[in-house]
């Protein structure tokens, strides 16, 4: 669960920082900031252990809103939900009856959360790169994010784009696990009511680390 966690707040970190179509992967990087402020999504998770030998799969929609509100619902296999508004975050497995509530900078730590402030040079924190390899879908146009320091919580993250658009990311953790998220039906700057990213505990459930900000 923990480097999941960890590969959906890269995700969120580098999808304020990220677009397309540039002349080099550093402006790549850097132009879609200045023009996506808010995003929403379906997307397909996938987590495959080192040898492929266990395959996890999961299903839902995605909306975000700079900086540092996000929200992931998960319909499938069973339903989660994974909320920030931008001080707290909220973890929510609706099957335990159970939430997890922390204080959003506490979990994100020293990785690439600082992006979310939209405050940090990316050319500070990763190698950048465009990278060709037989094995990558060449319909894309594929960048390769490599952490400069020890606490970014991944080896390597690979982002495609195509038509300005944020199709797919790959992760490799420090335990050679890839999490790969596709994403289908995104839309830039869409308005998202408030609300979205605010969420109370239902009643009657458990909440761990009720620790605010």
């Amino acid at each position: 669960m923990k480097s999941v966690i960890v590969s959906m707040l890269l995700f969120v970190a580098v999808i304020f920082t990220s677009t397309g179509n540039a002349a080099t992967a550093e402006q790549q990087l850097q132009a879609f900031y200045r023009d996506v402020h808010s995003m929403r999504a379906d997307f397909t998770q996938t987590v495959a252990s080192e040898n492929s030998t266990r395959v996890d799969k999961s299903k839902g929609v995605l909306q975000m809103e700079r900086p540092g509100k996000f929200r992931w619902d998960y319909s499938q296999p069973y339903e989660q939900q994974i909320i920030a508004d931008g001080k707290t975050l909220w973890i929510y497995d609706v099957e335990m009856d159970q939430v997890i509530e922390k204080p959003l900078g506490k979990v994100l730590g020293q990785t690439p959360a600082v992006l979310l402030s939209g405050t940090a040079d990316l050319t500070d924190r990763f190698t950048i790169s465009e990278v060709h390899a037989p094995e990558l879908d060449n319909q894309y146009a594929w960048l390769k994010l490599l952490p400069k320091h020890d606490d970014a919580g991944f080896q390597v993250m690979l982002l495609a784009f195509k038509d300005n658009i944020l199709h797919e990311m790959q992760l490799v953790d420090a335990f050679s696990q890839m999490t790969r998220l596709t994403f289908t039906n995104l839309k830039r700057n869409p308005v998202i009511d408030d609300k979205v990213f605010h969420f109370v505990p239902p009643a009657g459930v458990d909440v761990i680390g009720d620790d605010k900000p």
